[in-house]
């Protein structure tokens, strides 16, 4: 079984990744081990070319382990897109997974909003509990957070955990 799953999700420059970043700080200083997963809709690489898995990866392999005494990364070339729940089902050993992206999917959804255009998120994506943003927000049928105030995002992911 998988730790319990949030995405935080909104259009490209909503402030997805540094809500999350600050989200991550938060529960790991209130003693929570947290796992990560971003959807990144493009090309993406992680290897700097020229080290020694970006050789074995440009050699052929389809599967790059690394491992050192603390950090382990594998890097894999998966035949088709991986499904989110089977990607899940790999974080193993944490408390709680927060996800940017994967805004079509079933996770819980915080929907990050910059602009009052980008609202119209609400109506369409299925299974969003709040919304975190800087504006000033009358009538949203979820709960509305300041994008600022990391506390009581914390708060309001670790009592659905």
């Amino acid at each position: 079984m998988t730790a319990p799953v949030f995405s935080f999700v909104g259009y490209s420059g909503s402030g997805k990744t540094t809500l999350l970043c600050r989200v991550v700080s938060q529960l790991k200083k209130r003693g929570y081990r947290v796992g990560t997963l971003k959807h990144d809709a493009h090309r993406f690489e992680m290897d700097k070319p020229g080290k020694d898995t970006w050789k074995h990866a440009q050699a052929g392999a389809d599967v790059v382990a690394i491992s050192s005494d603390d950090k382990f990364a594998l890097i894999e070339k998966p035949v088709r897109e991986l499904q989110l729940e089977d990607i899940l089902k790999r974080i193993e050993g944490v408390d709680v997974i927060l996800i940017e992206g994967y805004k079509r999917e079933l996770p819980p959804k915080i929907l990050v909003v910059r602009y009052p255009e980008h609202l119209s998120l609400l109506d369409e994506l299925p299974d969003v509990i709040a919304v975190a943003t800087p504006l000033s927000l009358q009538e949203v049928p979820v709960p509305v957070f300041s994008s600022e105030d990391v506390d009581a995002i914390t708060s309001f992911i670790e009592s659905r955990m």
